[in-house]
Order: C-alpha cells, then structure tokens, then sequence
C-alpha cells in the first residue's frame, strides 16, 4: 500500500446548472486533527518580528559582505535587537512626514537590509507595504505608484533616476524619497521642484531619532502588503495580501518542516537575492525571521551569486528553475571535461545512489561513499551546509530535479503557490522519490479541490483526477486593490480559482499539467492546449524554449523556436552546414531538422496529426523580458509575443500553406 498524503474532507458533486463537477476536497494529512493554530499572541506581520527580537535579541539577523579597498570581505552582521532599533526610528520618521496607518509606502530596490527595515516600519505601523520592480515592465513603476497612491518611497540609490521617470505624473501622490544610501544635490534639487522631500538613509534616520509615535493597534484582517503581479495581459493586478494571509502560511511551512522533522531553527542561515518583491522570497524570509534565523544578502550580481554562496555558506536555499538549470548545465559540463575515469565514476556513483533513492532510502543512507567521494565537490558549491534546496515561481524540469536529488547531497523540494494564494500552496516532501517533477501534497493550511474542465477534456471525477486547481483557506489574498471585478472572476464562494490544471497522483501529490486559459479552435473545430504541447514539444533536448502558435483561421500549428547554440553547432558540424549561430538559425536546413525533432518528440508522445507543428522559425535571441515577451517568472506573454513575431507567423503560414 504507497503512503497517500491527503485526506478527503468533502465528497465530489457532479455537475449541475451549467456549472463543471468538482473532485474531492482533500488537505494535507498533516492536517487531519485541523489545521495549525498559530501561535499564541501572533496576529500580524509586525508580530512575527516583534516576537522574534524579544526571544532572539543577540542573533545575527541581516548581513551583508563587507567591501575593503573595492574588495568584498566577510559578511558583517546587525542582531535583531538592532535591526529593531533602526526600524523604530525608521517608523517614527515616516509618521513625521504625515503617513498614517493604512498609508501606501513603496519600496524600490534590490534586496538588502535596509529593505527588510523599511518592510518592518511598515509593519510597525499598520502601513501598505507596495513593492515596486523595474521587471514588471516601463511605464509600470508609475502605474502602481499612481494605481496604489504611494505617498512615501524608499528607493536603493541606483534606482533613483528612474524613479524620476514616473514624474510629473508620479508626483500627484509621491511626497516623500528616501535613498537606501546617499542621495545627490542635483536629484534633491530635481525633486524640490515637484515638492518632494529627499532623505539620504542617514538623515532619515536622524529625524527618527527626534520624534517618537505610538504603535498603532494591527488587527488580523489588516492588509500588510500590496502586491504587484506581472499579469501575462492587461495593466498588473495589486493583490492585497492580509496580516492573517502571512501568519497562516508561516504556521502551515511551520507544521509542515516539523512533520517531517526538518524544522528551521535559530542556526539557520538563508541567501537572499531572489526579489522581496515577489511573494516567494518575502514568505521564506517571514518564516527565517520567525525562527530567529540569519539572512545574509546578496551583491545583487547574479555573476559573483556562487561566490556570495561560498563566502555565506546558507544552510537553506531557495532558487527559480532558471537559477537550478544553470546550475546543472554549469556542472554537466564540468563532468563531460573531467577526463574518461571521472566520468565513469561519477555516472556509476550517480546510477547507484538513484537506484537506492528510488527503493525508499533516504538521500544522506542512498550512499554515503558517493557524497563523500564523489558529490562532496557539489555540496562544497553550495557553500558545504546547504540541507533544503527550494524550487519555486515555475516547473522545474523533472531531469534536473532528479540530478539535484542525487547530487546536491540535500533535500530538493518543488513548491507551487501564486501570489494570490500568498505562496506557499503545495511543496513536494523530503525522501519522497515518487514525488519527482509534481509539486507534493498540500501545505497543512488549504483545501483544495480540482474543478472539471469539459472543453479541454479534462474530468475531476475520472481514474485518474485532472482539472482546474482550486484553493481556499486563510492564506488566499483579500482581494485585487480596487478591481472588484476581476476579484469576483476568480474568488467564487470562497474558493479561489488558479487557472492552472492539476492532476492528482496516487501518493496525493499534484502535477501541474497544463494552463486552463490557454486554449484555442483551430478552423476545422478542433481545441488545442497549447501550454501541454509546449511542455512535450520542450522534451526535445536541442531547443531551449519554444512558443506555440495557432489561431481560428488556420488548420494548423506554427511554433518560434530558441534552438541551443550548442546543439545545432554540433548538427551543423555534422552534416556540412557552415555559418555562425545566426546564420544557422537562418539555415533551410536546420528548421527542417529542428520540425524533425518536433514532430518526432510528438509521435512518441501519441500527439494528433493536428498537434504537430508544421512550420519553425528559429530565433537565435532566447524570449526576454527586455522585449516585453516573458514576465519576471518567464510565463510567455502570448499576445505580446504575437504583436512581435506577427510578420515571421504571417510567412510560416504563406509559405506552409502553399502546395509543396
């Protein structure tokens, strides 16, 4: 009998009044006796903190590395019990500058301490804190500011000349600046003429320090933050996230790493680089500060991460996919290097320990010989303490997870949340083999239930499960900041609906199959769910990432292609083609050998004849955020990414169409 990690809570209704059935409601098994009560006196984010200092003062809180003659050094740590002293005086002088409770406080910047003080001001006070980033796009930072009514901005010093950008406009809410360091005499003097306060971080301080507020009462339902998502259409959604939202999700991770013995403690070390202005990175850092544990910051240049890595030795470390992958291919690549003998050797230590991994060992008995023989220089990448390796904001591809399991001698967990359910929704467990490429069971905190989707096929009540993933429970958001109606789109009696397509497997983990939006008719009726095709057509190991096209008109699929530079060099090498990267992508020859691929990765996987992509171009520019065609979590932006290729998808279907 295999271990099932849920438990149903309420039967499945079939459909009725145009409404789908619905699956089963299961949590998490973690959760059988309830959910977990949070802890006594804890109502609000400030809370989290407050409690922490009073039960941690000495602990090294916040750190950075310490620059000596342009070089960086050691990192150099403030305790809690200091980081709150500087948030006190932080609060009072934002109340000294006319913002009250429930007032709107931007803040602009890449992760470092004074974010996280600026971020516990807010909470001190009861104030919306609005994180502003440059990745949601141009024009968006003035958006938000203006959408939000941001009245004071904390910015980090590099920042500030863009943040000019949003002027005038900006200026009719925006009164007060506040540089994470040193702020020039031109941008003071810029910034008077709109009637704007400026304040280096020092000064700033100082006015702090001469005038003192009283902390307002905060209440549970209180919003503590106003997040921005990069929407794949339309103007960013603000989604309001409560004081309860938070202190539920850090309870549920809580009950969670307790259940399975791996609970973080106060000597927990954490890297931080991914943004705090997403709900990932700022959830994980709650629960840190919740445990008394230490957060040490990155330069902010992803080139120098692995030697921010090595000097800060994190014990717990929280990555995107896109960070993971590199990674991989990075140490692939060392392997291939490494001479005949290490080869062999690392791919007999690499058979043996997923073999023992796939019987039920746990990663530190599958071979003790072969972490210390044979991985140890992996560990040793990662700073040598790391124990929990989370993956989160997109799926993680399952070949590389796997790799990871064995060799990262640590645990490595998926994770699936949106911004909207506060993160963290769903993590795969420790030791649970099974559970590679889907995202676990749910967190001990949610119900969930999968909704049918008749028009893609998919059914909530069939053998195996499958539709529209739906949440509800304390974490959920309260609602889009003024957009009532988008709110009612996907808040339906209480429950929240992802638009994301889930299928239960038979341990109660969930995958991630497909995106229920993304669906079009192609002219002979026929439906296409071009985010599954997407994630089978990705299995051909020569392309990095691929966008496919069809509309109502045509009969048939056309695809844009980012082929990787190796892989096609070497099929050109092969087969006589000459030209440079560019050049090749170009190549007649090399777009029918890459469709080649396609459509065989498509048989194997039983595809239909109208699934199969019949035209490629072959872009050698990977899809970017630059561009405006993927968002911060590298979701494709499919009508941008229509606008930009609309003449290259007008030739594929010219020339595909014409009798050959």
């Amino acid at each position: 009998m295999s271990k099932k990690f849920l438990i149903e809570v309420e039967p499945a209704k079939q459909a009725t009044d145009g409404r789908p059935s619905i699956g089963p409601v299961y949590r998490s098994i973690f959760a059988k006796d309830g959910f977990p009560t949070p802890i006594p006196g804890m109502e609000s984010c400030w809370d989290i903190f407050r409690m922490s200092v009073e039960k941690y003062p000495n602990n090294p809180m916040l750190g950075r590395r310490e620059i000596v003659d342009g070089k960086a050094g050691q990192y150099v740590w403030q305790t809690y019990k200091e980081v709150y002293d500087l948030v006190i005086k932080v609060g009072n002088a934002i109340r000294s500058c006319g913002v009250d409770k429930g007032g709107k406080c931007g803040i602009y910047g890449a992760n470092c301490p004074e974010w996280i003080v600026s971020m516990e001001a807010c909470n001190a006070h009861g104030l919306y804190c609005v994180p502003l980033y440059d990745t949601l796009g141009a024009g968006a930072i003035e958006f938000v500011i203006c959408h939000s009514e941001v009245s004071i901005a904390f910015v980090e010093e590099k920042k500030i000349s863009e943040l000019f950008k949003t002027f005038p406009n900006a200026t009719k809410y925006l009164k007060t600046i506040v540089s994470f360091g040193k702020i020039a005499p031109e941008q003071k003097e810029q910034a008077e003429k709109y009637g704007l306060a400026t304040y280096s971080w020092d000064e700033f301080l100082q006015l702090g320090e001469n005038n003192q507020f009283e902390l307002p009462v905060k209440k549970k339902t209180d919003i503590c933050t106003i997040m921005y998502t990069s929407g794949t259409t339309g103007d960013p959604k603000g989604v309001m996230i409560s004081n309860d939202s938070i202190v539920s999700v850090v309870a549920g991770i809580k009950c969670l790493l307790d259940s399975v013995n791996e609970e973080l403690t106060s000597k927990d070390v954490y890297l931080s680089y991914l943004p705090l202005a997403h709900i990932f990175d700022r959830v994980i850092e709650e629960y840190l500060i919740n445990s008394g544990g230490s957060i040490g910051f990155w330069r902010g240049d992803v080139k120098l991460l692995l030697e921010d890595i090595l000097e800060l030795k994190p014990t717990i470390f929280c990555a995107v996919p896109r960070v993971l992958e590199r990674i991989y291919s990075g140490l692939n690549q060392k392997i291939s290097n490494g001479g005949l003998l290490k080869k062999t050797l690392f791919g007999v230590a690499y058979t043996y320990k997923l073999h023992n991994l796939k019987r039920g060992a746990k990663h530190e008995e599958a071979s003790p010989m072969s972490d210390k023989v044979v991985f140890d220089k992996v560990k040793q990448a990662f700073g040598g303490r790391v124990r929990l390796i989370l993956s989160g904001a997109a799926p993680l591809s399952t070949h590389v997870e796997a790799f990871l399991r064995v060799v990262a001698c640590s645990h490595v967990l998926q994770g699936y949340g949106l911004t909207e359910s506060c993160a963290g929704t769903f993590v795969s467990l420790p030791n649970e083999m099974t559970m590679l490429g889907t995202v676990g069971p749910p967190v001990p905190n949610v119900d969930i239930c999968l909704e049918s989707v008749p028009e893609m096929g998919y059914d909530a009540l069939s053998n195996t499960p499958r539709g529209e993933v739906c949440i509800k429970g304390k974490p959920l958001f309260s609602g889009y900041y003024k957009r009532e109606d988008l709110t009612k789109e996907v808040l339906v009696d209480g429950w929240f609906h992802t638009g994301d397509v889930g299928e239960w497997q038979p341990d109660g983990s969930l995958k991630i199959i497909d995106r229920k939006k993304n669906i079009f008719k192609l002219s002979q009726g026929e439906y296409v769910a071009v985010e599954n095709l997407e994630n089978i057509f990705g299995l051909v190991s020569d392309i990095e990432s691929i966008w496919v096209y069809g509309n109502s008109f045509e009969s048939f699929l056309v695809a844009v292609v980012n082929p990787k530079k190796e892989a096609l060099e070497s099929w050109a090498s092969d087969n006589g083609v000459s030209g440079d990267f560019k050049s090749l992508c170009e190549n007649p020859k090399a777009k029918e050998y890459i469709l080649g691929e396609l459509t065989r990765v498509g048989k194997e996987k039983k595809l239909k004849g109208f699934e199969l992509i019949k035209a490629v171009h072959l872009d050698p520019e990977p899809f970017d955020m630059e561009r405006d065609l993927i968002t911060p979590t590298y979701k494709k932006k499919r009508p941008q990414l229509l606008k930009y290729y609309q003449n290259v998808i007008d030739n594929m279907y010219k020339s595909a169409s014409k009798p050959s």
